[in-house]
Parts: structure tokens; sequence; C-alpha cells
């Protein structure tokens, strides 16, 4: 069977098999992966870009060699076992339901008016302090980060599965951890973590906006996404947040962006599709969970589409040099 039927075939299995399992409570090969990484940064920090450099090399490029070892090994099996290990790296390294249900859960507890217990969860979905929040910036914090997080923890590593199979699907998830865990701007992390976030910008960038086309396409106002994203995509501090936040603040007819508060710091973001948005209510979370879904069947369509084509190309041009 031909490499890109086989990505299609894993590549779907594997989603759904996310939509059905979700997460493992426990032995999730992305944790494991991050203790590793933590254990290479304790035996490499200093406050060096150099230093940083190595450790993403090496924790980035071992996943990846990871990858590259499992596909090697599979690529002379039947195509039962390829699509079984595709489909097995996919549902490893995506994770749209474990965000489905986080986003669902603080929705839920807001909507019985236990801020409370919303405030709790909320360090579970993205890294913003969450006490000082009320009701509305909850919501609105939940609804912006399942808009990022569909493109980092789904379509990202489709894009990437697509371009370089297993190896792809894993090195992005590597990368996407390492930008987590080092990649913010905290004293100790300004210097270290700089290359893990670099290089996270450049394997987000083809994601981010797959991302927002597919909001575009799925969203139930396709124009005000396309005038969010235009007039307010580069507002955004981030390369790639801009794009997916502003196209689903369109999508959805709401407003994001504006005062955020993350590590004791506070950071003034321009506010996205503010002249024609509203702000976020707590329904809104449930609308942005049901846009994420579509964008990620959108999003694995366009992959497929992408790696059958470049097959097909490949071949064609095989053909016309024998």
């Amino acid at each position: 069977m031909r490499a890109d039927r086989v990505f299609a075939y894993g590549a779907a299995a594997g989603l759904i098999g996310d939509r059905i399992l979700g997460d493992p409570r426990r032995g999730h090969p992305v944790a494991a992966f991050g203790r590793a990484a933590a254990a290479v940064e304790r035996a490499l920090w200093r406050d060096h870009r150099g230093r940083g450099a190595l450790h993403t090399l090496l924790c980035a490029g071992g996943a990846a060699a990871l990858g590259a070892l499992g596909a090697r090994a599979v690529r002379s099996r039947p195509a039962p076992l390829r699509i079984a290990l595709t489909a097995t790296a996919t549902w490893a390294v995506v994770g749209g339901t474990s965000l489905a249900r986080e986003a669902r859960a603080i929705g839920g507890a807001l909507a019985a008016g236990d801020t409370d217990v919303a405030r709790e969860r909320l360090p579970h979905l993205c890294g913003r302090d969450p006490h000082s929040l009320d009701e509305q910036q909850i919501a609105r914090a939940v609804v912006e980060s399942v808009a990022e997080n569909t493109s980092d923890a789904v379509v990202g590593a489709l894009v990437w599965g697509a371009v370089a199979g297993v190896p792809g699907l894993a090195a992005f998830r590597a990368v996407n951890t390492l930008d987590a865990m080092v990649g913010h701007k905290s004293p100790r992390y300004l210097r270290y973590g700089w290359a893990s976030a670099r290089l996270d910008d450049l394997a987000g960038w083809p994601g981010a906006r797959l991302t927002a086309a597919a909001a575009v396409l799925a969203g139930p106002d396709r124009r005000g996404a396309v005038r969010a994203w235009r007039q307010d995509a580069a507002k955004h501090p981030s390369p790639n947040a801009g794009p997916v936040e502003s196209a689903f603040a369109g999508a959805l007819g709401v407003r994001m962006g504006g005062t955020l508060a993350y590590g004791g710091r506070v950071e003034h973001r321009p506010v996205l599709n503010g002249a024609a948005g509203r702000p976020v209510a707590v329904p809104d979370i449930e609308r942005a969970v049901r846009l994420s879904r579509r964008v990620t069947w959108l999003a694995l369509g366009a992959c497929v589409a992408g790696r059958t084509l470049a097959a097909r190309v490949a071949r064609t041009s095989k053909e016309g040099r024998a």
C-alpha cells in the first residue's frame, strides 16, 4: 500500500482513537517525553542560548529519531502494521479529546455558578493566573485556549505527519512540548528556552494557517472570520496564535485578547475582532469546542489531499524521467 494511503487510514484511525479513548491517565508517551526532557534540562541548564539549543536538538532530534526507527522497522511489513503504527503515533500526539473535556468541564462549572471550581480547573487548560478572573474572563480564557490548542495539539501534528510520516508526528509534538516547558519568557528560560520557542514558531506556522482557514470554512460566520483574520492577526504577539485566535473570534462573533496575567506578569494584548465581536459568554465554550472538532476533520482532509497530490506528482515526475 502506498505511503499516502497509509497516512490517510492511520491518521483517521488515530483521531478516532483519540475521540473514543482520550489520553490515558498514566503512561502517556508525551508525559514520558516530558520527564526525559526535564532530565536533560537538569544536566544541561545554563543561562545561555547555546545550551538551550543543544537541549532542543537532543530532545526534538531524539523524538524524531525514535519515530524514524519505528517507521523503518515496519517499512517492509504488511500494510495493516504500518497503518497501526501511524494510528498509534497520531493518537499519542494529538490531544483534541482532552482539550474538549477540560473546556467542557470548566464551562459546566461556570454554568452551574461554581466559579471557584472553574478557577481550579483552568490551569489544566492554560497557564493563565485564574485567581483574579471573573466568570466572563474565565470563559474567554477557555475559548482562546481551545482555539490555540486546536492548532498546537491537533492540526500542527497532522500537517507534519502528512509531510514526514511518523517521525514528523513525533518531532512536532516534541517541539510543541519543549516550548511549553522552556519556551516562555521567565527569567530562567529567557535565553535557555529561546531555541525551543523559535523552533516552535517555525514548526507551528503551517498548522496555524491551516487551522485559521478551516475555521473560516467551518465557522458560522465566514465573512467575520476572514475579516478578523485579515485585520487583527498581525496584532497578536504570537505569529501563530494570531491567525488562529482571530479567525475563531470572527467565526464565533466574539472578542478575544485584552489584559492577561501569566506567571505573575501582566500582558496587555490587542483585542481581536473588537469592532464586530461581543464579550465571550459561557455558552461560547461549547460553540468553540464544536468548531474545533469541525476544524480537525477539515484539516485531516486537507492533509490527506496534500500528501496524495504530492505523491501523485512525484510518481508522474519519476515516470517522465523513465
